[in-house]
């Protein structure tokens, strides 16, 4: 992948390279363990799509790659299948049931109540307790299904070999992003292009990937709605970005053609991308145009939120948080950080951010800026 960060979501355990050549899930993976007698057995394990998430000692250390509200609750998602809530303003973190052990890559809420987070594997699962528990509502083996039916329905040549790569790849493909619009819409998207919808709480899903101008099958990392304008932000200066609610999509040109890793929209007409080499951009116009920000960071930029102002703040890599204060960019003068995953500004201008060591919280008038 083209930086650290985009590997961590697609291959957080630093073996991209093993895990794609064994196609995640097709071969068995087996654990040794030492028996009564001092000899060693082998058990098979099964896949980690159909394995339960480990309970571990320190949840909120782990890494964290999203997180949301459901109303005054926080959820955040992160590595192996965890999933950790916070009931106390983010002093205190508890760990979630959660039926696979895949990594998760984000999560959104409805509302109190009725949530969705996607992961490796294709996995999509689903709340309706606030984040206690969830369920498995799609795995990659239904969208290599789904895929291949929708293929077959009337798909071109491309659209069928794609289908059949999917049936002979396995579950291996991420889904990295969403936006739920209901209790019962979702929009998902994910690497090679993947992206699919569900409008009845995750019982059926479409396949929508042939909406998209995206022909290469480049990666899809970052979807945002406002409205009825969806804006999905991916690989090699890829913007997408529908005003009809997501029933079609038109590409945009920008000048810039490396990976976007995240986006806003912090107005009906004003979007924000963000992503390789500190490179942000901003377009006032629906993306007709667009004005490359002064980066104060030439890390790569791998998260962002909007405060209630519309204006945003940025994650980067290098440990970096960065405010957008209207008339610049400027890093938050903070404690040193890890690589960060994740950000979520709250009310009063303070800021839970995501890490590969899990969750930090900044109380307000925390990170005055510098330059």
């Amino acid at each position: 992948m083209s930086c650290a960060a985009t590997a961590l979501r697609l291959f957080p355990d630093g073996k991209a390279l093993a895990r794609a050549r064994d196609r995640g899930m097709k071969r068995r993976t087996f654990v040794v363990s030492l028996s009564t007698c001092g000899g060693a057995w082998a058990a098979p394990v099964s896949p980690a799509l159909d394995r339960r998430a480990l309970t571990v000692r320190a949840p909120s250390r782990a890494v964290l790659l999203g997180v949301a509200r459901a109303g005054d609750r926080f959820v955040a998602v992160g590595e192996r299948g965890i999933a950790v809530i916070s009931d106390d303003g983010c002093r205190t973190w508890g760990q979630a049931q959660v039926p696979v052990s895949v990594s998760l890559t984000a999560v959104a809420f409805a509302d109190d109540r009725r949530g969705y987070a996607t992961g490796h594997g294709g996995t999509v699962l689903g709340t309706t307790d606030g984040g206690l528990t969830w369920t498995r509502l799609l795995d990659g083996r239904a969208i290599a299904l789904k895929m291949q039916e929708a293929a077959m329905r009337g798909g071109d040549a491309a659209q069928r070999q794609a289908a059949d790569r999917m049936m002979a790849d396995g579950p291996d493909k991420p889904l990295l992003d969403l936006v739920v619009s209901s209790p019962s819409e979702v929009f998902v998207v994910g690497a090679y292009g993947l992206a699919l919808t569900t409008s009845d709480g995750g019982h059926t899903w479409s396949v929508r990937s042939s909406l998209l101008d995206n022909p290469k099958g480049l990666h899809l990392y970052a979807v945002r709605r406002r409205g009825q304008v969806v804006a999905i932000a991916g690989e090699q200066g890829l913007v997408l970005r529908s005003d009809d609610g997501g029933r079609s999509f038109r590409k945009l040109s920008l000048p810039y053609q490396g990976s976007f890793f995240t986006l806003e929209l912090p107005s009906g007409e004003g979007m924000v991308t963000a992503g390789m080499r500190g490179n942000v951009w901003r377009s006032p116009d629906a993306g007709s145009t667009w004005q490359q920000l002064p980066s104060p960071s030439a890390a790569a930029i791998v998260a962002s939120g909007l405060r209630p102002d519309g204006s945003f703040v940025l994650a980067s890599q290098a440990g970096q948080l960065i405010s957008d204060t209207g008339a610049s960019l400027e890093v938050m003068k903070l404690p040193p950080l890890p690589p960060l995953t994740g950000v979520l500004p709250l009310p009063g201008e303070a800021l839970l951010a995501l890490s590969v060591e899990g969750a930090h919280l900044f109380p307000p008038l925390a990170g005055k800026t510098t330059s």
